[in-house]
């Protein structure tokens, strides 16, 4: 492995592309430390240790958020246009045509849009936020000028984010927008790990040392559950012109098990911590009901087992509407009826698409069963340790183990290229 590494800085070429991306990503670190104008810091932090959505969208702002910096949005408007896009696809027969069937520069005229639907989001966010956190005196400044032109800094912060993520995907050693949110959760790691140093208890070693190995054999089964896939053998039937006989192969379709990488949990969080957040705001209202209502909505969502089964639920209710969305075998039986293929012992066409869409049921089975796991695994790490720093699973996991696996594909590819034996 460290002859492997010593040969990828061997190569001017990828020594220069690493470089560069390691120098945007030192960029995007410091942006991350330059707070908006009239921020209250202890009120700030005190918020976000008891506001689970905020957690949430500090994961995808790479840490950004919990300094109200410029770049507090970090890439979550442009997350939230990808998935819009995506669904939007199901909707628009035209955007799916151009998605799907005009090839790469149809993906590349997708994208444009996406970017152009990524600004007005970002505004949005970025008004909503600033106007959030003013309200509960986190930001103290009340000049309107000031507020405005900090709405338009941080809109600006995540366009740039954006442009650099696209200039790091350029380079082929990694997707840039991953790497970015990849980048902020490896640099809360030192402050989790002095947080954890400062509440040492001898007593507690064996509680650290079991931590350590449940988070090799969770972070194991990420890797393989990331990395797995039926394979559906495809048969391609012999077509004879002129003097030349063409096909005659085998190939086979590959089923992932996780088909929807991390967007579930977005998804579950995002359906259950938004009540939450309503609650919190009208607990405070001056009608009597509401307020009441609120704090019991408050209560009941904040009881660790309720919140952790329906997280689990609607984790595995989403993996199987997500991947109904992105995955069509109806489309996949055309385009092998097309192509001349065919699955062995399966009739072409509705035949072929029900076979397809029952072994994919199976599959996606276990993929949502597992990332449901995940996902609340650190509520149960942290009932049984008590320990709040001590975390393992949930988004942040999936995003560094699935962003590690890819860098790693591409670094190889790059290798194999230039006659260098590969990871």
């Amino acid at each position: 492995m460290i002859e492997k590494i010593v040969q990828l800085f061997k190569v001017k070429d990828l020594r220069n592309r690493i470089f560069f991306v390691l120098a945007l990503l030192a960029v995007f670190r410091l942006m991350a430390v330059i707070p908006v104008p009239g921020v209250d810091v202890i009120r700030l932090k005190s918020f976000f240790e008891g506001n689970q959505l905020f957690g949430l969208l500090n994961i995808f702002s790479g840490g950004a958020l919990s300094n109200l910096s410029i770049v507090m949005l970090g890439v979550g408007p442009y997350i939230t246009a990808s998935i819009i896009m995506q669904l939007l696809t199901m909707l628009i027969p035209a955007l799916k045509e151009l998605y799907s069937e005009e090839g790469e520069i149809g993906r590349q005229k997708f994208n444009q849009y996406t970017r152009y639907l990524a600004v007005p989001l970002a505004a949005l966010q970025g008004f909503g936020l600033l106007v959030l956190l003013r309200n509960q005196q986190i930001i103290t400044t009340q000049s309107s000028l000031v507020f405005l032109s900090s709405v338009f800094t941080v809109t600006a912060g995540s366009i740039f984010l954006m442009w650099i993520g696209e200039l790091i995907t350029e380079k082929n050693v990694g997707n840039g927008i991953s790497l970015l949110i990849f980048a902020g959760i490896i640099a809360r790691l030192p402050t989790d790990l002095k947080q954890t140093l400062i509440n040492y208890d001898p007593s507690q070693i064996p509680v650290y040392l079991a931590f350590i190995v449940v988070s090799l054999i969770v972070i194991a089964g990420v890797v393989v559950i990331t990395e797995g896939e039926r394979a559906i053998p495809v048969a391609y039937a012999k077509r004879v012109r002129g003097s030349r006989v063409y096909g005659g192969s085998m190939a086979h379709l590959p089923l992932r098990v996780n088909q929807a990488g991390v967007i579930p949990i977005i998804f579950a969080l995002s359906i259950l911590l938004f009540p939450q957040l309503i609650a919190k705001m009208l607990s405070n209202s001056h009608i009597l009901w509401l307020s009441q209502l609120a704090q019991g909505v408050e209560i009941f969502l904040r009881n660790q087992f309720v919140y952790g089964s329906m997280y689990f639920l609607l984790v595995i209710l989403f993996t199987y509407f997500y991947t109904a969305v992105t995955f069509d075998p109806e489309q996949i039986s055309q385009n092998l009826q097309k192509q001349g293929g065919f699955i062995p012992g399966i009739r072409p066409g509705n035949s072929t698409a029900e076979y397809i869409k029952h072994i994919l049921n199976r599959v996606v089975l276990i993929g949502a069963v597992f990332l449901g796991a995940v996902a609340i695994l650190p509520i149960i790490v942290q009932y049984f340790t008590g320990i709040a720093t001590l975390t393992i699973g949930g988004t942040a996991l999936l995003i560094v183990v699935s962003v590690i696996l890819e860098s790693m594909k591409q670094i190889n590819s790059q290798l194999a290229m230039r006659e260098y034996e590969g990871f």
